[in-house]
C-alpha cells in the first residue's frame, strides 16, 4: 500500500496585477491557512518520505509556512500540471528514488490536484469524503489517497480511495468561505 498526499497551495496575493502568475505569493489568509493545514499534516501523523512542488511562489511561501521541516524537491512540470503529468511526476521520481518511497505528498495547483484525486479513487470507494472533494478542492486542501499498489509504476486510474480529506475551513472556521 503506497500513500499519496495532495496539498494544494494556500490562497495567493492578487494584489500586485502586474506580478506574474507563477511570481504571486500568499495573501494573509493564506499564510493563516497554510499555518493551520500544517500543524494538522503533523497532528495527523503521516510521515511523508518525499515531498514534490511545484517551484510557483505561492507553493514555495505555502511550504515554508506549513511545512518548515520538509525539503521539498521542485518540479517545473509540477506547475498548473495536470493529473496526468502529476502521476508521471509521482512515477518517474519514485524510480529515481534509491529505495522507493512509500508515502509521497505532492503540492502543487488546481484544477491538476482535484482532477487526480477524481481519476484515481474507485467508484466503489465514492465515499462521502470523496464527494466533499469533488465538489471543491479549495485552497490549502490537504487530502490522502491509499493505493493498494506495490509499486507507484502500477498505480492507475480508479485504484485508490481517499482515506483523508482537510480544508482550512475544517480547522478554523475564520478561514471559511468569505461572504
Amino acid at each position: 500500500m503506497k500513500l499519496l498526499g495532495l496539498l494544494r497551495h494556500a490562497k495567493s496575493d492578487w494584489g500586485d496585477a502586474s506580478s506574474r502568475d507563477f511570481d504571486r505569493g500568499l495573501n494573509e489568509r493564506g499564510r493563516r491557512g497554510a499555518k493551520a493545514i500544517g500543524a494538522h499534516i503533523r497532528d495527523h501523523g503521516t510521515k511523508w518520505d518525499i515531498l514534490l512542488a511545484s517551484p510557483a511562489v505561492r507553493v514555495k511561501e505555502t511550504l515554508a509556512v506549513a511545512l518548515p521541516e520538509i525539503e521539498p524537491v521542485f518540479d517545473t512540470r509540477l506547475y498548473l500540471a495536470g493529473y496526468e503529468t502529476i502521476l508521471e511526476a509521482v512515477q518517474n521520481h519514485a524510480a529515481d528514488a534509491h529505495k522507493e518511497p512509500g508515502a509521497m505528498l505532492v503540492s502543487g495547483h488546481n484544477p491538476g490536484l482535484q482532477e487526480l484525486i477524481l481519476e484515481l479513487v474507485s467508484p466503489s470507494h465514492e465515499s462521502d469524503l470523496f464527494r466533499e472533494a469533488a465538489i471543491k478542492f479549495p485552497t490549502a486542501a490537504y487530502a490522502i489517497l491509499e493505493c493498494p499498489v506495490d509499486s507507484w509504476a502500477d498505480l492507475r486510474p480508479r485504484t485508490a480511495k481517499l482515506a483523508h480529506f482537510a480544508r482550512p475551513r475544517d480547522l478554523d472556521p475564520e478561514l471559511g468561505p468569505q461572504r
